[in-house]
């Protein structure tokens, strides 16, 4: 390696609390930043290429034609993005707190990262939080959330930029599409337990619209109640009333039922969450047919043979050193 250029960026993993779906037609969804965070370290090179380094595996390819590789999708869609203005070679190495396995956003969170390392290296885009207006800020928050949606959208197809807000932003975000964000100051304790395997989102997008199709009343129905759930659950949250807040996510629960994304092994774990004391509520996390559940709260759950994890909401969005 050669050169002395070197930014350090993070990002915070996510989970989706409630809208899933729903966000996707242009309703509210509530999404928070947890406290396991993606960074990338960027070093300038002398030779014109791009070489990436972690957990996932290595990678190599000249800066003017990038090979794909499945396992850096979003990394490299990013680099593409700013291939125009990029000066040199440079070589980013990525270290993960969670596994890409779990559904943890690790997407967004690695997407963001790497535009924040990228645009922080070309322009210096990203000043001490010290040194910045309030507007400033926000405008840093923006581009950043734009250019990373254009990179979930480019390799997904379709994409809500939920769990992109909570990465850009931290904390609890109240989304929309529009977009808009509306950050909540509240911290919350989180049980996450992993059933085991996952569906890919776009997969069970695709199923739910067509069951949305052959039933449009139905899920219009379902839409419209996920998002005066997480108005409610905005207001609950400033009140710091985290029974009501449970509440709505176990009524939640049923809705993502209903809308057919259950799973029998999601449903075992969303009920031992439910009927633990340490828990004021608990639902399917992100589209459903797998991965994750999440309670509100602490529990141990030692009659659950899946990975829990013991989490925490926090509210540092990304953050962009060099």
């Amino acid at each position: 390696m050669a050169g002395d250029a070197k930014v350090t960026a993070s990002a915070p993993g996510s989970l989706m609390l409630l809208g899933e779906h729903a966000v996707l037609h242009g309703r509210r969804a509530l999404v928070c930043a947890i406290n396991r965070r993606i960074t990338v370290r960027l070093f300038q090179c002398l030779e014109d290429s791009v070489e990436i380094v972690s957990s996932l595996g290595n990678y190599k390819s000249p800066l003017g034609e990038l090979t794909d590789d499945p396992n850096f999708r979003f990394v490299l869609q990013a680099i593409r993005q700013h291939r125009e203005t990029i000066p040199s070679g440079f070589k980013l190495e990525i270290d993960s707190e969670f596994s890409a396995d779990i559904g943890f956003g690790s997407s967004a969170a690695v997407t963001v990262a790497t535009h924040a390392a990228l645009m922080q290296w070309i322009g210096g885009e990203f000043q001490p939080l010290a040194n910045v207006s309030r507007v400033s800020r926000q405008r840093g928050h923006a581009k950043l959330f734009f250019q990373s949606l254009e990179t979930v959208q480019a390799v997904q197809g379709r994409g809500s930029g939920a769990d992109l807000a909570a990465s850009v932003h931290g904390g609890v975000v109240a989304y929309t599409t529009e977009p808009s964000f509306q950050p909540l100051e509240v911290s919350l304790p989180l049980t996450a337990v992993y059933c085991g395997y996952k569906t890919p989102t776009v997969e069970v997008i695709q199923r739910v619209e067509k069951l949305r199709a052959a039933d449009p009343d139905k899920y219009e129905r379902i839409y419209a109640e996920m998002d005066e759930s997480v108005h409610a659950a905005v207001s609950s949250l400033r009140e710091n009333d985290l029974p009501i807040f449970g509440k709505i996510l176990n009524c939640n629960q049923q809705l993502m039922d209903e809308m057919g994304v259950n799973t029998p092994e999601l449903q075992d774990i969303v009920a031992a969450l439910q009927n633990d004391p340490g828990i004021a509520g608990a639902k399917i996390s992100g589209s459903g047919m797998g991965d994750c559940a999440v309670g509100i709260g602490d529990a141990q759950l030692p009659e659950l043979d899946y990975p829990v994890y013991h989490l925490e909401t926090t509210p540092t969005g990304y953050l962009c050193d060099g």
